[in-house]
């Protein structure tokens, strides 16, 4: 008998039970309802403002790729070799040798100023390198910057954005770093046109050629105070992509 109420009751609770956890699981089911944005979106985002996520990065994935090399070479063999370069040579003959480069500079300079039509820029490059390469002695001093004729930096990426051609998807280029579609395009013109140019007729002496090129990315490097995340921004990748943009605008602008 007492077995008989027993059964009964186990199979009443086990139902209750399962009655009470169904009602709780479809209690949960029910949708939370959405707490509205406090302020609309137009009160934050300014249409008028460039942020850093709109810079055109099809190719970020890549570019990412790219970055974390550049960073691995220029920590392990590029900034060595600027290191032993600036401990080996006093400070006049880093100053010389950088004078020089930036003498040659002046070829580009002057074509990419005749092309955009800019007279006075070209007339800088243009009495800058003859100033320079003979009273200056090759370009090794400066003596044009002396006389207050400052260098007018142009090259085939700004005459290209001179005539309108957009900056094209963002690009980050090993060794060289950020760029874009359209600069990079005008890198192979400018080195289309030393070659063309050939002042130092690397044409018959091509044993001249590595040397030279290779002195020039490590004064390169040496000039160029940027570090590989240093900047003590989480988001660097996003920094640099925006600022490079920036600084090309106002680079084309002037």
């Amino acid at each position: 008998m007492k077995t008989s109420i027993v059964y009964p009751a186990r199979i009443l609770l086990t139902s209750l039970l399962l009655l009470w956890l169904s009602g709780c699981s479809t209690m949960s089911a029910q949708p939370v309802a959405e707490v509205p944005a406090r302020h609309p979106v137009e009160s934050v985002v300014n249409s008028n403002v460039k942020y850093a996520v709109d810079v055109y990065d099809p190719w970020e994935r890549m570019n990412r790729r790219i970055y974390n090399f550049n960073t691995k070479f220029d920590r392990y063999v590029f900034l060595p070799v600027v290191s032993a370069y600036e401990f080996v040579l006093p400070n006049f003959v880093e100053d010389g040798i950088s004078n020089f480069f930036s003498n040659v500079g002046e070829l580009e300079n002057f074509t990419n100023s005749l092309l955009q039509l800019k007279p006075t820029a070209t007339a800088t490059a243009l009495g800058r390198f003859v100033i320079n390469t003979t009273v200056g002695i090759v370009g090794l001093w400066d003596p044009a910057e002396k006389m207050g004729i400052y260098e007018w930096k142009e090259d085939f990426g700004q005459t290209l954005g001179h005539y309108g051609v957009g900056d094209g998807p963002f690009l980050v280029l090993p060794i060289l770093g950020p760029s874009n579609l359209r600069d990079t395009t005008g890198l192979v013109a400018d080195s289309a046109i030393f070659n063309a140019i050939d002042p130092f007729d690397f044409d018959d002496h091509s044993d001249r050629a590595v040397p030279y090129y290779l002195l020039n990315a490590i004064d390169t490097r040496h000039r160029t105070a940027f570090r590989y995340y240093e900047s003590g921004s989480p988001f660097e990748y996003e920094l640099v992509r925006l600022l490079y943009g920036k600084a090309r605008q106002l680079e084309i602008s002037k």
